[in-house]
This record gives structure tokens, C-alpha cells and sequence, in this order.
């Protein structure tokens, strides 16, 4: 396939559960010296097999503040007590590279990307029903029931959010992961709107 003809990241957002990470895990296995995932900041340490630089960047709370009060990142968040945010830079360094970085954020995130009129291009992906991505949550077998309801929560606030007019270019309905995959390369390598 020939280059991505739009350079820009590229922003993907979708309830958990929704099977993002499966579609551009996908992008990046067929594609794999176009596409990168961008590599947060965040002030947590280091989980076992974690390393600086590849899973996150391990910064100190100051440091985070200071590059987060230079506008040093495109979103940011705060967790329970920790912060996370993908800087300009690392998208800076890898489009540099030739390479199109790819974010996988929640809908605030979105917010504060569109809030800042950063050059980005944005997909959703949306379950075929809420039902489905409750099958698919309980399907993982990883999540205790309070945490099944918070995510259900969390997703329609983001499903709410993908029908306002003009946020997102391409929402992609994942009820066919062949047909949800096609969907996305074609989008990606699409010639720029802008």
C-alpha cells in the first residue's frame, strides 16, 4: 500500500470493551513501519516488564507540571493519584520519523485535543449495541461487577458524545471485525479533506 497520504495522528476513541486496541493492532501488524502508538507521559512508576520509553514515560510529578504548564502536551488526565498525557513532542519525533502516531484516549481527551484546534484526524468506534459490548466485557472475564457497571456508565457518556455533529470524521460500527478493519485502513489512507 502506497504512504498515508495525511500525516496527521490519529485519534481513537470508543468505550472499553468496543475492540479498539484489536483494530489498530491490526493497522500496525499489516502496516508496521507507518504506524506507531503514541507512548504517554505519566508520573506512576514502573509496573514489572514496564520500560521508560516504550510502555510510558516515567516522569516526576514536577516534571509533568512544568511541561504541562509550557503546553507541552495535546491531552492530559489525572487517575486516582497519577497523571498521564501525550505530549507534542513524541508525536513531533515520530512523525520526524515518517511514521503516523496513533492515540487510543477516552472522550476528555478528545475534548482537549478539538479544544486546542491540534491538527489531528478522529475515529470512533462504536459497539453495535450496548447489549454487545456488555457480552464482550463480561467475555473477559477480568472484570468484577462494579467495574463492568462503571465501564457501562463511561460508554454511554462516549456514545452520547460521538453523535455530536463534527467531532468525529469516521465513526466505525465494530459488529464485523473484517468489515470494522477495512473500514479503518481505508479511512486511514485516505487522501486528506482538509
Amino acid at each position: 500500500m502506497a504512504p498515508v497520504p495525511d500525516s496527521r495522528p490519529i485519534v481513537i476513541s470508543g468505550p472499553s470493551g468496543v475492540g479498539k486496541g484489536t483494530l489498530y493492532g491490526r493497522l500496525f501488524q499489516n502496516h508496521p513501519d507507518t504506524f506507531t502508538l503514541s507512548v504517554s507521559h505519566t508520573t506512576r512508576g514502573p509496573r514489572p516488564g514496564e520500560t521508560d520509553g516504550v510502555h510510558y514515560h516515567f516522569v516526576t510529578k514536577e516534571a509533568f507540571e512544568a511541561l504541562k504548564a509550557a503546553d507541552g502536551f495535546v491531552e492530559s488526565a489525572k487517575f486516582g493519584d497519577n497523571y498521564y498525557g501525550t505530549s507534542k513532542q513524541t508525536i513531533e519525533e515520530q512523525k520526524a520519523k515518517g511514521k503516523v502516531t496513533v492515540l487510543d484516549i477516552e472522550v476528555e481527551g478528545v475534548k482537549q485535543i478539538q479544544a486546542q484546534n491540534y491538527p489531528a484526524r478522529y475515529v470512533f468506534i462504536a459497539p453495535p449495541n450496548e447489549e454487545a459490548l456488555e457480552q464482550r466485557l463480561r467475555g473477559r472475564g477480568t472484570e468484577s461487577e462494579e467495574s463492568i457497571q462503571k465501564r457501562l456508565k463511561q460508554a454511554k457518556v462516549e456514545l452520547e458524545y460521538s453523535k455530536v455533529p463534527g467531532v468525529h470524521e469516521k465513526i466505525i460500527v465494530n459488529d464485523d471485525l473484517e468489515k470494522a478493519y477495512k473500514e479503518l485502513e481505508e479511512f486511514v489512507f485516505a487522501e486528506s479533506k482538509a
